[in-house]
């Protein structure tokens, strides 16, 4: 199976089940960037329940409108910085945060310009701690609609953080579930660092659960 995905914030699990069950990925690069999307922000486990941390991005034009490939990160404050102390903070007492720190972390100690590249960074690292091999490629313009022709797949309404029903996927342990239960759907590094090794296996199950 080849999917069409939009590259995003160290994906979801709904992304990245997708990711794991595809023979190849095409990701999307000719669309517009639109707010509220997981294109620039993640959703992790923290004390106080679901926390979202955004990487803050420069806005260009009269309508603010631009192509998502072209939008570039804003970093005139330490984004980076408060982003990798607040996954230390959620994470550090997990089982797996110290076995992946050291390739983590080194995703926010460079300084990023354009927000697609770095998205396919944090991509291309989640593959590797799970020794995940796929290909992918990028889209060469902008289709509404995928048809049959083009043997693709179209996943790209997992980008919505607030417009999709995603799925109840079965639970796994958390470092704060005694407070707040499961939460679904969290950034691929939630699973990451509560499930280690496990992890690919866990994915491969839920991809049966995304129904779009």
């Amino acid at each position: 199976m080849k999917s069409l995905l939009h590259p995003t914030y160290f994906p979801s699990i709904a992304q990245f089940s997708v990711i794991v069950k595809s023979d190849a990925i095409v990701f999307e690069k000719f669309d517009n960037f639109q707010k509220q999307t997981y294109r620039n922000r993640m959703y992790v486990y923290g004390a106080n329940g679901k926390q979202m941390l955004s990487i803050p991005i420069k806005h260009t034009g009269k309508d603010g409108r631009q192509l998502y490939k072209d939008v570039k990160v804003e970093n005139d404050f330490p984004w980076q910085k408060q982003h990798w102390k607040s996954l230390q903070t959620a994470y550090r007492t997990s089982p797996f945060f110290e076995f992946y720190e050291d390739e983590i972390a080194p995703l926010f100690e460079k300084k990023q310009e354009y927000l697609l590249d770095f998205n396919i960074s944090t991509f291309e690292t989640i593959s590797d701690c799970l020794q995940l091999e796929t290909d992918y490629s990028f889209t060469n313009s902008y289709a509404t609609e995928i048809t049959d022709n083009d043997d693709l797949t179209d996943f790209r309404k997992l980008v919505n953080a607030k417009k999709i029903n995603t799925p109840s996927f079965d639970t796994y342990t958390q470092v704060f579930d005694s407070k707040e239960g499961f939460l679904n759907n969290l950034s691929i590094l939630d699973l990451l660092f509560n499930e280690g090794p496990n992890s690919l296996t866990y994915l491969e199950d839920q991809f049966l659960k995304i129904h779009l």
